[in-house]
């Protein structure tokens, strides 16, 4: 049975007040430690999300309401996301690397190391791009304790936001000036990058060029309560940002236009759906999801010049 709470927008600039929804929000799993990376996937309609502490990935049904395990030993997975040919794409803070699940169940290491061999810290979140590259934060919160991986010394020293390159399959730096990144996500056309620094407690924009250079980088939003997690764009160009209070409703320009109140600290958002308008958040120990007047950003279709089976592959 799902329970529900009374739905909270919160208005701080007039051009928030058509953003509407429900007037409860279902809370549809309860019984996380730490939830994060919700990732929809509209074939199945299903929701899959990880736990991160308790080391496992849970799927929840929308057919039937059911939540499961989707798996267990689950590297400490992190942020999910769903690349352009309906794949599971996740960070494993445990295994300190990024992996695709393929269709018949099988996964697929697509980075790890850097080419001299040095271990990624514990990859974050990512977001795919549709030419075939994937993007991925790295900051090092799965090897500074036991809690949420393994703790270890950094091999790199910092963390960066790396680029997965979709025809050598090598990841490489694309910023290197973060404390601790974390969400991100492109604009309609791809053409900014917006990021997460959660120690610095802000939002940065960047422009992104062919080949997936940045450039720029300003911050366009402080976050006022706690820190920023993450970050989704709706199909208006409006950020929904992930913070203790809720979820920060952000103008392009960094202008906070309102908040969607949440009982706990959220972490991460989707939007899913037959018409992209459900959103589904994780919040400390819960999933939320609440229907809304406005719907998830889509993206332009891949490029299919070559690019529909991602990176070169290693199974593992």
């Amino acid at each position: 049975m799902f329970d529900s709470i009374k739905t909270e927008f919160e208005v701080v600039d007039e051009r928030f007040r058509s953003c509407q929804g429900d007037q409860r929000t279902e809370r549809i799993f309860t019984e996380g430690r730490w939830l994060e990376g919700p990732a929809y996937f509209a074939a199945g309609r299903y929701l899959v999300f990880s736990d991160i502490p308790n080391d496992r990935m849970l799927r929840w049904d929308e057919t039937t309401g059911a939540v499961g395990v989707f798996r267990h030993d689950a590297g400490y997975a992190n942020g999910n996301t769903v690349d352009r040919q309906g794949r599971l794409v996740t960070c494993e803070h445990g295994n300190r690397r990024i992996t695709r699940t393929e269709p018949d169940g099988t996964i697929t290491v697509l980075a790890d190391c850097l080419a001299d061999g040095r271990r990624l810290n514990s990859p974050n979140d990512v977001v795919v791009h549709s030419d075939g590259s994937i993007w991925f934060t790295d900051p090092s919160y799965g090897i500074d304790t036991d809690y949420e991986g393994h703790q270890a010394e950094s091999d790199i020293g910092a963390c960066h936001v790396y680029r997965i390159d979709p025809d050598s399959g090598a990841a490489s730096i694309v910023a290197d000036d973060f404390d601790r990144p974390n969400g991100l996500a492109f604009s309609a056309d791809e053409r900014q990058l917006y990021l997460v620094d959660t120690t610095k407690k802000h939002l940065r924009r960047f422009d992104v060029a062919a080949g997936g250079v940045l450039s720029g980088g300003p911050v366009v939003a402080d976050c006022d309560a706690g820190t920023f997690d993450g970050v989704r764009l709706d199909d208006s160009g409006r950020l929904w940002a992930a913070a203790h209070d809720g979820l920060h409703c952000l103008d392009p320009d960094g202008t906070l236009l309102g908040k969607l109140r949440f009982p706990e600290i959220v972490s991460n958002l989707t939007f899913g759906g037959p018409q992209r308008n459900h959103l589904f958040v994780t919040a400390s120990t819960s999933v939320y999801t609440v229907r809304v007047n406005f719907r998830g950003v889509r993206y332009p279709d891949p490029d299919q010049r070559g690019h529909e089976s991602g990176q070169r592959p290693r199974e593992s």
